[in-house]
């Protein structure tokens, strides 16, 4: 056919189609009945050109996008065939690229650094670390960053550059490994009229050079940026008005009586005749809602809804397999390089680990003061449970203030995993190794300050098995609240279920109630035994009252009262039968477990959204 020449010679670039395509909405509340967003939308885009989406707000511009890239939400459907080369692919995990509306980026990395691990992440290792270097030197040049290149971020915490530069650094990370397929959603956004015609500048020559296939919603583009793209994909309210090269719109819409005055921008003028927001009469004759129905009509009956029919076909009868796109950097240079780049994020986020410090600090001076003085006497027995209680709960307690840090950490592991940066497994290993040196400074300075102030066994063996337990508990519940923030991706809602689910761990641990007073079923098994209090607050109290005598006086003149083996085994009601150094073993295993935990949860989402994408 007569496409199909220019086909087979870029035929190693990406030829997307979508034909009759519709997307639903289901209130998953209500259940009401599925709400079309897209109705019998069809078209396509090629390598070497721009799409533009437009169309008025709330037209299913990002749900287009969505669709096609396969990111729909999970209360949406789609009906209709997007085909990739011909043939049904999907287009997340690597195999295409997607900027979206919010710029999800490390807001403690400088601009130049977030594209340098960008390019580290994606770029094959046989390219050497000074050539991928010059890489993101050259893309942040030609995206007009040269200025703000060493300043931070910014965005929660910190404030540093705009929101246009934000936008133009999210650009710059994916275009840097050269996609075969890019989606924009409004790339110019935040940014003035100028610094818009330079990025679509860029943007259109690297895709003409590149071949790569572009696909850009965009909201009003001036005149001059306008014209940059290759062809138009014109939306109101889900139905498509129009597609076809940018240069034929203006006959269109002049042939069907909607010509644009010769002093108006073309985008102004055609998304002010297809805006139903604001009910105007256009060139005094119709309503804006009577204009768009026939334009919808019109379309369907033009040569130019004829034309995109046979190109669709054509594109779809020759079939080819585009490679899918498997991250080209090794296991171990993924690992090395987000456990770098993790560890600077952890050590200039404040709310990471550094503020933590400082209240653990001051809580543990607190602390050690308000029990100083423990000596071997009756009185001292009370007080060293409440302490070593207060330290293995309480105090890790606190681990859930790290929350909108782990949060932050999966938004942006779900954007870099869907466009192919790294695979989970080396994102669970890299967050695990980067917080282990924080946490072992958290743990063992504000301990050594409570211990010491305290008054416990002064032995050096004890305090290290004591800062080693505290260190395995901190990171246990760490490990818990990622698993937390991997399902319950919202602060407030994250912060109430860790605070519910350590709550129950800390009432079933054995210290509020004494393990033969609690109710066997659920309270004892198995929440006693899965408890990871219970094995703190075991080892603490090993590590203390194993090997001490206490009297009802002085020690010279009292008379003997207990023994530490004693307090354990009747009043605490603590498992001598075994040392406190297999607590300690049990509280890594579960460390262990979680982080395995924390992998499966994502992984089975990842597996979940690559099958609903095939079955839609």
């Amino acid at each position: 056919m007569e496409g199909f020449p220019e086909i087979e010679s870029r035929s190693k670039g990406a030829w997307l189609t979508w034909k009759d395509l519709w997307v639903t909405v289901t209130d998953e509340k209500s259940r009401s009945k599925p709400e079309p967003i897209l109705k019998e939308v069809t078209g396509y885009a090629e390598p070497g050109e721009v799409l533009a989406v437009m169309g008025p707000s709330g037209c299913g511009k990002t749900v287009l996008l969505d669709a096609l890239a396969g990111r729909l939400r999970s209360n949406m459907r789609h009906n209709g065939d997007i085909l990739l080369n011909g043939q049904k692919q999907g287009l997340a995990f690597g195999n295409s690229a997607y900027v979206g509306q919010r710029d999800i980026l490390m807001e403690t990395l400088t601009v130049r650094e977030a594209i340098y691990y960008s390019a580290l992440l994606q770029l094959p290792n046989s390219i050497p670390k000074s050539d991928k270097l010059t890489r993101a030197d050259m893309v942040i040049n030609k995206m007009g960053l040269e200025d703000c290149r060493n300043k931070i971020i910014g965005g929660r915490t910190l404030t540093s550059i705009s929101g246009g530069q934000r936008r133009r650094v999210s650009i710059c990370m994916e275009i840097i490994k050269r996609p075969k397929l890019l989606f924009l959603d409004e790339p110019t956004s935040g940014l003035d009229s100028a610094g818009s015609y330079h990025v679509m500048s860029y943007i259109i020559k690297f895709a003409e050079e590149e071949g790569v296939t572009v696909i850009a919603s965009i909201h009003q583009p001036n005149s001059e940026v306008f014209e940059l793209f290759h062809k138009l994909c014109l939306l109101s309210y889900g139905k498509l008005v129009y597609f076809g090269p940018v240069s034929n719109a203006n006959t269109f819409f002049s042939w069907y009586g909607f010509p644009c005055p010769s002093m108006r921008n073309p985008s102004d003028h055609y998304l002010r005749t297809i805006n139903n927001d604001f009910e105007l009469e256009l060139e005094g004759k119709i309503s804006t809602e009577n204009a768009i129905n026939f334009l919808v009509r019109a379309y369907k009956s033009s040569e130019e809804y004829q034309q995109v029919q046979t190109r669709v076909f054509e594109i779809c009868q020759h079939e080819s397999q585009m490679q899918e796109r498997r991250s080209e950097t090794s296991f171990i240079t993924q690992s090395l390089v987000l456990t770098q780049r993790s560890f600077i994020n952890m050590y200039r986020d404040v709310g990471y680990y550094r503020l933590r410090l400082g209240i653990y600090v001051g809580i543990c001076l607190f602390l050690g003061l308000l029990f100083r003085g423990l000596d071997d006497t009756y009185a001292s027995i009370q007080a060293r449970v409440l302490m070593l209680v207060f330290i293995a709960g309480f105090l890790t307690f606190m681990a859930i203030g790290g929350f909108p840090s782990f949060v932050e950490d999966m938004k942006i592991f779900h954007q870099e995993r869907l466009n192919g940066y790294y695979g989970v497994g080396a994102f669970v290993l890299s967050n695990t190794i980067s917080s282990l040196p924080y946490l072992f400074i958290i743990s063992f300075i504000p301990g050594a300050i409570t211990y010491y102030l305290s008054g416990l066994r002064t032995q050096f063996q004890y305090f290290i098995f004591f800062a080693l337990l505290l260190f395995a508990t901190m990171t246990l519940v760490e490990s818990m609240m990622m698993i937390v923030a991997s399902i319950v991706p919202d602060f407030l809602m994250g912060i109430i279920t860790g605070s519910g689910i350590q709550s129950l761990m800390m009432l079933t641990a054995g210290f509020f109630r004494t393990p033969n007073q609690l109710i066997k079923p659920i309270f004892k098994y198995p929440m006693y035994y899965i408890s990871f209090g219970t094995y703190a607050n075991q080892g603490f109290f090993k590590n203390e009252f194993n090997g001490l005598v206490f009297y009802n006086g002085d020690k010279d003149h009292g008379e003997q009262m207990l023994k530490g083996e004693d307090i354990l085994k009747n009043n605490l009601q603590v498992q001598v039968s075994y040392s406190k150094w297999f607590d300690l073993a049990i509280l890594l295993g579960m460390i262990m477990i979680y982080r395995f935990i924390f992998f499966v949860i994502i992984k089975v989402f990842e597996i979940r959204q690559k099958r609903s994408y095939k079955k839609r």
